[in-house]
């Protein structure tokens, strides 16, 4: 490690007895930090929007502890070195999680999600990978979902030669489609970004949320999002909806809720995603 990013980092954390890389995804380098104050995990960034994005990982972090349901680490340090950003937090001891895991993670997330406020969206915007995210605030679900979701992700598809003009349905008819199937009954606090890598067990049993994509939207959006790539177990969503009440995620919910992070994939990785965004876009527009 860089010695004066060393420094900067004992100032903070103590000193640091080992510097390991770990598994940290692709969108930064990441590592543990053994130090004398205990362990960190470690991202870093050079893309210009880091520190603007580990800032707002932050807020989203502190925004779903804040509600007092479900765990997340607590970040430590987030701050800029030449032209790297990094972010420091808790160094969360993991485990596989059992069905009693799962049944407290489903219980934990429904009880986040009856954290609500009066309009869908959110107080900033923020970011879904590294993917621009807008928040703006909208009284109807429906049109929040359009406006701010759909409609971005398909404008920026097609920027990039990844849809075509034939692939693009009329705004009015994503509206139109949306108002008759996306029914929420109040804005709840999600995740935003509810696959299996955004989720740890400890190594206790205490279920804690990561990457976090926060905003006030239809709780079926996490459910949709958890189901896009699997890795939940069926206790899980027995004990989500015992402990919310509310009616079972439609196939057409499920498939018009995983459209907005099919097209964030095909954004961010190309055209290996254009075969599910189209089959889609043409059963349901």
């Amino acid at each position: 490690m860089n010695q004066e990013l060393k420094s900067l980092l004992e100032a903070k954390l103590g000193h640091i007895h080992e510097f390991q890389p770990v598994g940290g995804g692709d969108i930064s380098k990441a590592y543990c930090l053994n130090t004398s104050f205990g362990r960190y995990f470690l991202k870093i960034n050079e893309t210009p929007e880091a520190l603007n994005m580990f800032l707002i990982e932050k807020v989203g972090l502190e925004t779903i502890v804040g509600a007092g349901s479900i765990k997340t680490p607590q970040v430590h340090l987030v701050d800029r070195w030449k032209n790297h950003a990094f972010l420091a937090m808790d160094f969360i001891e993991s485990k596989n999680p059992t069905q009693k895991d799962f049944q407290q993670l489903g219980v934990q997330l429904a009880h986040l999600h009856q954290v609500r406020q009066t309009s869908y969206g959110g107080e900033q915007d923020n970011f879904i990978s590294t993917l621009q995210q807008s928040n703006s605030l909208h009284d109807d679900w429906p049109a929040f979902y359009v406006f701010e979701r759909l409609h971005p992700q398909i404008q920026l598809a097609q920027s990039q030669g990844l849809l075509f003009p034939g692939d693009i349905p009329e705004v009015e008819r994503m509206e139109q489609i949306c108002a008759m199937y996306l029914k929420a009954d109040y804005p709840s606090l999600i995740h935003g970004d509810l696959w299996a890598g955004n989720f740890l067990i400890g190594i206790d049993g205490t279920p804690y949320l990561i990457d976090p994509a926060t905003y006030y939207g239809h709780s079926l959006v996490d459910i949709a999002m958890s189901k896009l790539f699997g890795g939940f177990d069926p206790a899980f969503y027995d004990a989500y909806y015992k402990e919310s009440s509310c009616p079972l995620i439609t196939e057409t919910q499920t498939d018009l809720y995983q459209l907005y992070y099919l097209l964030v994939h095909l954004n961010l990785f190309g055209p290996s995603y254009y075969r599910g965004v189209k089959k889609i876009l043409d059963c349901h527009f």
